[in-house]
């Protein structure tokens, strides 16, 4: 069977009218992208591995409820789903004497031309290939061989014209794909002619799918006959249930389901490569329907591949309980039992609003199974049994039953499997941690192992074998948990180290403690640790209390931690000491500079100005430099990188501080007020306009003033100097009073006029007047 054939055969029965299907996600396009059609991810909460418990020919079936298939690209082509398995039986075939990826080259890339052109080299007829054909001289393939392998390639490429198409997607209008009549004869002489049982087999499959292809029924049966006639003369391997697949689409088409999925699922349980075309055709349309396959089934083996294919699509405690009365041992149990589990730990038991009672129940039955057969060990698996169901009694907050079941596990676990006990470990850290009530001293000593082995993301010395342990999301739990006791406890410090938030940064004392602590050269072995979860460095603590201090206009302390840190090699964009009418970072960070100024640069350069202020030194001048500086380091400045080059590990955006940061978002707020804060520039545009000697300055210096306290309405700080006034009680306009002094004193100047065109609030105001 054809994955992308298995795909049109469910769009031309919708596109028919005459058959009955449903699908579990979308409708999909023809033979190109089958995957999934969701649009947006969200992550799923996962600490269960099925990865160390189920084979992994079943890994696309793993539970996951924003994909079709784990594991898989949403865009993965089905057209190229068997390459690699169809390339390595030709390799065989010649017995490695042809090239391997020229091999895949004709068989999945070539046209009839390039097949022509790689044919003639090996014949002799043509000496060299051209440059971008890839090198086909390795070996001494037979002849006959050689010349059965390119006959054949000429026609299945004529079938790709009805096979393969590369260009429809689930948004696209279907149109079927039919195969023309005219190369019935071809593909019947040459099967009839051919000798080599391997050609033959596949010219055998591409007549039962050419036949499948064809728009009529007569046409149709043909291809179940051609199937039945010489299927005893094949081989059953991938090409047999390949061709198995189309008979398996023909019944469906006849609406002989329960024939149909039966025959499927023979193709499901041959390879991995015959999964999920298999699963995706496998549609079980009543009970009825659904008996009458199981009694097709010639053994038990058979039996339980249908109700494992039944249980990943509808009922996964109804397909356990019926493959354990078959065989409790059955490797099939794995994928089923690692599906409740991922489902149950994702979603809860409470996801249906409609008929929670219903879901309640359903989860209560399987867990109840998982239980007894935990209890019972007669799987071929009990410690994962055992696991499962310590893991689903910890989700249920049932602590003492899930450390019996962990209890039990340990005792099973197979002797050496880093793997498995991985993961035991992993959920007893879970178990652990969630039965505390508080953090203390024996406490912390206990959990000092545990955590360390958690933080290390390979996860000590076999971190290559353990790459894929589900650790994240429960390291994200141990970390909320552990932070929550110290939050409760008052210790803000240990708090910040497994839940990094910024109310703490608001307070510097608090800031100082941290700095104490990466600082302190005797950790005890529990502060190590701690350390290990702390995301910031003590570099970006020394840049945040330096940040502080600026805004404090304290620069000399600031500047003692900005020397503390390594050195900073990053640029403010703009010259912070300059000023513009309207404000526009990019335009300043595009005008020519003649200095750059790293943050420390910057700070050495406003002590210099504060210094030279206090000694009665070019007062104007380096007060209006001074208040360029503080403007611009504000959210409406050019200089807003000096304070978004700090680096807390966390998002301090108001929206995101807006949101609950262990009950003090409005404190976290008040700690950004720097940020947007006007005082400062405010301070020394008044300065620098009671020391200005010109109007010119003194225009300058209002307009700015005027600057500052339009910023303060938006930031919703009540300005004495920009106020609202209402009209009528319906509308209101602001009343700037530095618009007031700009016109009436200083309308005379060059300034006035560069303001009066460049800024249309001030316009405004002067044409209201």
């Amino acid at each position: 069977m054809n994955w992308p054939t298995s795909t049109y055969l469910n769009i031309r029965q919708k596109l028919s009218a005459r058959f009955l299907i449903v699908f579990s996600f979308c409708t999909l396009a023809l033979a190109g992208v089958i995957w999934a059609c969701a649009d947006s991810y969200e992550p799923e909460y996962s600490a269960f591995t099925p990865e160390f418990f189920v084979n992994k020919q079943y890994l696309p079936f793993f539970y996951t409820g924003n994909e079709v298939y784990y594991g898989l690209d949403h865009a993965d082509d089905s057209n190229i789903w068997y390459n690699e398995k169809v390339t390595d039986e030709w390799y065989h075939h010649f017995n490695g004497q042809f090239a391997r990826q020229s091999l895949l080259f004709l068989l999945t890339t070539a046209t009839r031309g390039m097949i022509d052109t790689v044919y003639k080299n090996y014949t002799g007829a043509l000496h060299a290939l051209p440059a971008a054909y890839p090198d086909s001289s390795k070996g001494r393939p037979d002849k006959a061989q050689l010349s059965g392998f390119f006959k054949y390639l000429q026609l299945a490429k004529s079938c790709e014209i009805f096979t393969v198409n590369n260009s429809q997607r689930s948004w696209d209008k279907v149109t079927p794909l039919y195969a023309p009549a005219k190369l019935e004869s071809s593909l019947t002489h040459a099967f009839q002619d051919e000798n080599d049982p391997f050609i033959k087999s596949r010219l055998w499959f591409q007549l039962v799918r050419y036949y499948y292809f064809r728009d009529n029924d007569a046409a149709n049966a043909k291809s179940v006959a051609i199937f039945n006639k010489y299927k005893d003369g094949f081989a059953k391997d991938l090409t047999y249930y390949r061709a198995l697949g189309y008979v398996a689409g023909y019944y469906y088409h006849q609406k002989n389901y329960a024939l149909s999925n039966y025959l499927y699922s023979l193709c499901y349980n041959y390879s991995y490569e015959l999964k999920i075309p298999s699963y995706w055709s496998f549609h079980p349309q009543n009970e009825t329907d659904w008996k009458a396959t199981l009694r097709m089934a010639k053994n038990k083996d058979e039996q339980i591949t249908l109700w494992q294919m039944l249980g990943i699509q509808y009922d996964e405690n109804r397909a356990m309980k019926e493959i354990i009365a078959l065989d409790p041992k059955s490797e099939k149990l794995d994928l089923l039992l690692s599906r409740m589990v991922n489902s149950h730990e994702s979603s809860g038991i409470y996801s249906d609003p409609v008929n929670p009672d219903s879901v309640r129940k359903s989860y209560l039955d399987g867990k109840h199974l998982v239980e007894t057969m935990a209890l019972k060990g007669n799987t071929a698996k009990p410690y994962f049994w055992s696991l499962a169901a310590g893991y689903i009694n910890y989700l249920d907050s049932n602590y003492k039953a899930a450390g019996k079941f962990y209890a039990i596990a340990k005792k099973q676990f197979p002797p050496g499997d880093v793997n498995v006990q991985a993961q035991g470990k992993l959920l007893d850290i879970l178990l652990i941690v969630n039965k505390l009530k508080r953090m203390d001293a024996t406490t912390e000593r206990q959990l000092t192992e545990p955590l360390n082995w958690l933080a290390d993301p390979t996860l000590g010395k076999s971190g290559s074998t353990l790459s894929k342990l589900r650790y994240s999301d429960a390291k994200g739990t141990v970390m909320q948990v552990i932070a929550r006791l110290y939050h409760r406890q008052g210790n803000l410090v240990k708090e910040v180290c497994f839940n990094n938030n910024y109310v703490i940064y608001k307070d510097s004392a608090q800031v100082e403690n941290l700095i104490k602590l990466l600082t302190k050269t005797n950790k005890t072995p529990f502060e190590k640790v701690m350390v290990r979860y702390y995301p910031v460095t003590l570099d970006n603590l020394y840049y945040h209390q330096a940040l502080s201090l600026v805004y404090r206009q304290q620069t000399a302390k600031a500047i003692f931690l900005l020397k503390k840190m390594k050195p900073v090699e990053f640029v403010l964009y703009a010259n912070p000491f300059n000023s513009r009418i309207m404000d526009c970072h990019d335009c300043d960070a595009a005008a020519p500079q003649k200095q750059k100024f790293t943050p420390l640069s910057f700070v050495q350069t406003l002590l210099k100005l504060q210094t030279e202020v206090k000694a009665g030194k070019n007062v104007y001048r380096n007060t209006w430099l001074m208040a360029n500086a503080y403007y611009n380091i504000t959210y409406y400045g050019n200089g807003r990188a000096f304070y978004q080059y700090e680096d807390l590990g966390i998002d301090t955006s108001p929206n995101a501080l807006n949101t609950d940061l262990s009950g003090s978002g409005d404190d976290a707020n008040a700690a950004l007020d720097s940020h947007y804060d006007m005082a400062a520039a405010t301070k020394y545009y008044t300065l620098a306009l009671r020391n200005a000697t010109t109007n010119e300055q003194r225009a300058r210096c209002t307009f700015m003033l005027s600057k500052c306290a339009q910023n303060d309405s938006y930031n919703g700080v009540d300005n004495p100097n920009y106020i609202k006034k209402v009209i009528n009680d319906t509308s209101y306009t602001y009343l700037n009073k530095y618009f007031q002094l700009l016109k009436n004193n200083y309308s005379k100047t060059a300034y006035y006029k560069e303001v009066l065109k460049e800024c249309e609030y001030f316009k405004s105001y002067v044409d209201e007047k």
